[in-house]
C-alpha cells in the first residue's frame, strides 16, 4: 500500500510539474531580434524616458512602454561594453518587461561601463529600428531602500494617505503606516515629516498630526509617542533633522498657513506666519530654543554629516518701501499679499558637541540680494556639497515652477544649477545616498499635477546627470495612481518597527509631554 501511495504521490507531482512548465512556457514569450528591418532618424519614445542616463548596478528592470499607436510589437535588445545581453519585448500593450534575474546578471557584468540599446517596432510596413541608447552604469550602488509619503495633491481630508518604503533593488513596496482609510471625526489625522538618523532607521521619526497628534520616535524597533510643544514654543516641532551621531534632532517650530490663487498658474501658496528653530533631546526628553527672532522666519534646519554645523533656511518681512496700505491689525493678510516678496537665504551655526551650545550663524547662500529664494538645505556625506532648492519667492517650493536644484561647493564657494537634472516644472525635496553618489527628488515634470521620485547621478566633479524616473514593474503606474510621492528619503536598511506596533502607539497612547529648558547661551 505504501508503494502504491508512493507511487502515486510521484506521479502527482511529476504532472504538477509539467503543467506548471507548460503554463509557465506558456505566459513568457520568447522574443528575437529582427534581422531585416528600415532605420529610424530618432531614439525610441519611452515611457518613461530611460533614454541615455546613468543608473546604479542594483537599481530595478527599467521596464518601459513605446508611446506609439502603429506597432504591434516592439523587441528590445541590450548588450553590454563588457558581455552579457538580454532580449525582450511587448506586444498588445507595447509593454516591455525585463526579467529580474537577466537584467540583474547583466548590469553586475557592465558595472563601470556601457549597455547599448536597441529598441525595434513592428509597423504594418515591418519591422523599424530606433536609434540605440546607452544606458551608462555607475561604480557606486545607491542605497537599496526609499521611503516617502503618498498623498493626493489637494488638501481636503485627512485620509487614505500613509508611509511607505520601497526596495530599490527590486519592486517590492512595504506599509510603514497608513492612517484611517475613511474619513472619521474621531480617528481622521494626518502623517508626515518622516525623518531618519544617518541613513538608519534604526532611529526615525514621523509627526501625527490632528486626533492621535503627537511626534513619533522609532529607536531600536520600539514606538513611543512625544508631544514637543508648550507655553515658549510657537507651535509643535515641524521639520525635523537627526543629528548624525547623537540623539539630538533640531527641529523647526512653523506657524504654517495656505492661501489660494485666483488667477495663476500655482494656486496654493504655503506661508509661514512666524517660525523659530529647536534643538531636542531624546534621551533627556528635553526642548529648547535655538533661534526665536520673532522679526525673522527661521525653518529648514540640517545638520552637516560630521554634526558641527546645522543649516537652516531663514527670511526677513518685506521691506517697507513694497508694504502695502494695511493696518498693523491685519498682519498676516499683509504677508499674503506679498507672498512673493519673501526671499530665504541659507545660514548656518556651529555646534559644539560637548556643551551642546551653538555659536553665531554665518551667511552661506545669499539669495534675497538677487530676489531668490533658497529651501531644504542638505549637505552631502563627504561635507563638500551644499544641495538645495533655489526658486522665485517662497519656501514651500513643491509647489513652485520655478523651483530647480542647486550646489554650492563648500570648497570652491561656486554655486551652480544641476542642469542636466532639473526640468521645465517643479524640482524640489531631495535626499542624497550615504555615499554621495545619488540623489533623490521630487518633481513634477511628468504631467505638471504629481509629483513622482527621481533619481539622479552625482559624479565626483560635482555634476548631476540626466535624471530617471523610480522604476516600476507596470511602466503605466505613474499614470494609475493618483497619488504624490511626498519627501523621498534614501536609507541603507528597511524599516524595522511594524505597522501594527505603530497604530498601537499612535492610537493607544497619548504621549509624554517634552520638558522645555530655558537657552542659557
Amino acid at each position: 500500500m505504501k508503494n502504491i501511495m508512493r507511487d502515486y504521490k510521484g506521479k502527482a507531482f511529476l504532472l504538477f510539474a509539467f503543467f506548471f512548465l507548460l503554463f509557465t512556457a506558456c505566459g513568457r514569450h520568447t522574443y528575437t531580434v529582427p534581422t531585416s528591418f528600415a532605420e529610424a532618424d530618432s531614439v525610441a519614445p519611452l515611457y518613461p524616458d530611460y533614454t541615455d542616463i546613468t543608473i546604479p548596478a542594483n537599481i530595478a528592470p527599467l521596464n518601459f512602454s513605446l508611446l506609439e499607436s502603429d506597432p504591434t510589437q516592439v523587441v528590445a535588445l541590450m548588450e553590454g561594453e563588457k558581455g552579457g545581453k538580454v532580449v525582450t519585448g511587448g506586444e498588445k500593450d507595447l509593454k516591455v518587461l525585463i526579467d529580474t534575474t537577466e537584467w540583474r546578471e547583466l548590469l553586475q557584468a557592465n558595472r563601470g561601463s556601457t549597455i547599448r540599446v536597441s529598441v525595434f517596432a513592428l509597423f504594418p510596413q515591418g519591422w523599424v529600428r530606433y536609434k540605440p541608447h546607452t544606458l551608462q552604469v555607475a561604480e557606486e550602488d545607491i542605497d537599496p531602500y526609499l521611503s516617502y509619503r503618498l498623498i493626493e495633491p489637494g488638501y481636503e481630508l485627512y485620509r487614505q494617505l500613509g508611509l511607505y518604503q520601497r526596495n530599490l533593488t527590486n519592486f517590492e513596496e512595504r506599509v510603514i503606516y497608513e492612517n484611517n482609510r475613511a474619513y472619521s471625526d474621531e480617528d481622521n489625522h494626518c502623517i508626515n515629516c518622516h525623518n531618519y538618523q544617518n541613513y538608519s532607521t534604526r532611529q526615525m521619526l514621523f509627526h501625527v498630526r490632528a486626533q492621535h497628534g503627537g511626534t513619533i520616535l522609532i529607536r531600536d524597533g520600539k514606538a513611543e509617542k512625544v508631544q514637543i510643544k508648550g507655553d515658549s514654543i510657537l507651535t509643535a516641532g515641524v521639520y525635523p533633522s537627526w543629528h548624525p551621531t547623537q540623539n539630538l534632532v533640531a527641529f523647526s517650530t512653523n506657524k504654517t498657513g495656505q492661501a489660494f490663487h485666483m488667477y495663476h498658474k500655482e494656486k496654493i501658496e504655503v506661508l509661514d506666519e512666524a517660525s523659530d528653530l529647536l534643538l531636542y533631546d531624546a534621551d533627556k526628553n528635553e526642548v529648547s530654543l535655538v533661534l526665536a527672532d520673532s522679526t525673522k522666519f527661521e525653518t529648514f534646519p540640517c545638520w552637516s554629516p560630521d554634526g558641527k554645523w546645522l543649516y537652516y533656511c531663514v527670511s526677513e518681512e518685506p521691506a517697507k518701501d513694497v508694504e502695502l496700505n494695511i493696518p498693523d491689525s491685519l498682519t498676516e493678510m499683509r504677508r499674503v499679499l506679498l507672498y512673493d516678496r519673501f526671499f530665504y537665504d541659507i545660514r548656518r551655526m556651529p555646534f559644539d558637541e560637548q556643551t551642546g551650545k551653538f555659536g553665531p550663524s554665518e551667511m552661506v547662500v545669499d539669495c534675497q540680494s538677487r530676489e531668490r529664494s533658497a529651501s531644504f538645505p542638505r549637505i552631502s556625506p563627504d561635507g563638500r556639497y551644499l544641495l538645495f532648492a533655489e526658486g522665485d519667492y517662497g519656501q514651500f517650493h513643491i509647489w513652485h515652477k520655478s523651483s530647480d536644484l542647486y550646489v554650492k561647493d563648500l570648497q570652491t564657494d561656486s554655486i551652480y544649477a544641476l542642469t542636466e537634472a532639473n526640468s521645465n516644472d517643479v524640482d524640489s525635496y531631495h535626499s542624497w545616498s550615504s555615499n554621495g553618489r545619488w540623489i533623490v527628488f521630487s518633481t513634477r515634470r511628468m504631467d505638471a499635477n504629481y509629483t513622482r521620485p527621481f533619481i539622479a547621478y552625482f559624479d565626483k566633479n560635482g555634476q548631476a546627470h540626466k535624471a530617471f524616473c523610480l522604476p516600476q514593474y507596470d511602466p503605466e503606474y505613474n499614470i494609475l495612481l493618483l497619488k504624490s510621492y511626498n519627501v523621498p528619503e534614501l536609507t541603507r536598511d528597511a524599516v524595522r518597527i511594524t505597522q501594527r506596533d505603530l497604530r498601537q502607539c499612535i492610537y493607544e497612547t497619548d504621549g509624554k509631554m517634552a520638558k522645555f529648558k530655558a537657552n542659557k547661551q
